[in-house]
């Protein structure tokens, strides 16, 4: 397992060195710059902003040195919020669009549980075409469209939600989970409902049901463990995407979290914030898979046994 984590890090570098690159020299050919916007500007302040942030060297000794801090762990200063730099603006929104995908990710892990381990008990039936007819629904519905059709039912028509803020009002919270977490909850229940309908096919799960145990018993305690490895594997790509995701919904919702200074970043060619989220976000990505891969290796003994044989 241990060697296996370490692998996967190994392979992270060059990865993340890639996206790095990428991002870096797309940012820089984007037409503009990040003072270019500003109006009634003289060109000697405009040089001298230029000279203070390294902009005025060849865009190949930028990116040396650009590399250089992300080695030390310092994505740089922004170019819009004066005094302030990439790690804070990241420190600063972090914890809200943490909280907004942790409230996602438990609806989507309620709602989708619950509708395919439901379908799955009764195949081919109302019970198995409802819940993955809304499945299908969800996974269609973009977060963007979803967001505004909630705000005008729940917040606007019914009066019965806020439609905007983060912990200022009681409720404010609901819709954005809601609108962050339906797709996610779309996939949950498809993923359930294929690995319990792999699991309830096996012979132990007949050996349980010709005892005479209950099919709750059997669900519960037989079932559910290896029926979720799926959902399990899903976990990790799912919680990095809400992080990574979650600026639609911030936006709509005006929450004051990641995803603002992401969208904002992009409109003021903020360069250093972009690349700072970028790589952020990147390297969540590649740990929450990571961490996603080594639960379901230990929830499954079959893979735990293929990496050992692997290994000798």
């Amino acid at each position: 397992m241990y060697r296996f984590a370490l692998g996967r890090l190994l392979q992270a570098i060059p990865v993340l060195l890639v996206v790095i690159t990428v991002t870096f020299f797309l940012v820089h050919s984007a037409p503009g710059g990040p003072f270019s916007a500003d109006k009634a500007v003289p060109p000697e302040v405009i040089k001298a902003l230029e000279e203070q942030y390294n902009l005025n060297q060849p865009v190949w000794q930028q990116y040396i040195g650009y590399l250089g801090d992300v080695l030390r762990g310092d994505f740089g200063p922004s170019f819009k919020y004066s005094g302030r730099t990439v790690n804070e603006l990241i420190g600063a929104g972090l914890p809200i669009t943490a909280e907004l995908a942790l409230y996602a990710m438990l609806v989507a892990l309620g709602v989708g549980i619950t509708a395919g381990v439901g379908a799955a008990m009764r195949p081919n039936t109302l019970q198995d075409y409802l819940p993955m007819t809304g499945a299908m629904i969800g996974i269609c519905m973009p977060s963007f469209l979803l967001g505004p059709l909630l705000v005008l039912i729940f917040g606007i028509h019914l009066d019965w939600l806020p439609v905007s803020g983060w912990g200022d009002i009681p409720g404010d919270k609901i819709l954005p989970s809601i609108t962050l977490g339906t797709g996610y909850a779309a996939y949950i229940a498809r993923l359930s409902r294929g690995g319990m309908l792999e699991v309830l096919s096996q012979d132990y799960i007949r050996t349980a049901r010709a005892k005479g145990l209950s099919e709750r018993l059997i669900i519960v305690k037989h079932a559910l463990r290896g029926g979720l490895i799926p959902v399990v594997a899903f976990l990790g790509p799912a919680f990095a995407g809400l992080l990574a995701g979650s600026f639609v919904v911030e936006t709509i919702f005006q929450i004051p979290g990641m995803g603002r200074f992401y969208v904002q970043a992009a409109f003021n060619r903020d360069y250093t914030l972009i690349l700072g989220m970028t790589i952020f976000l990147s390297t969540l990505i590649i740990v929450f898979n990571l961490l996603s891969d080594m639960l379901a290796i230990w929830l499954n003994p079959k893979l735990r046994h293929e990496l050992e044989g692997a290994k000798s």
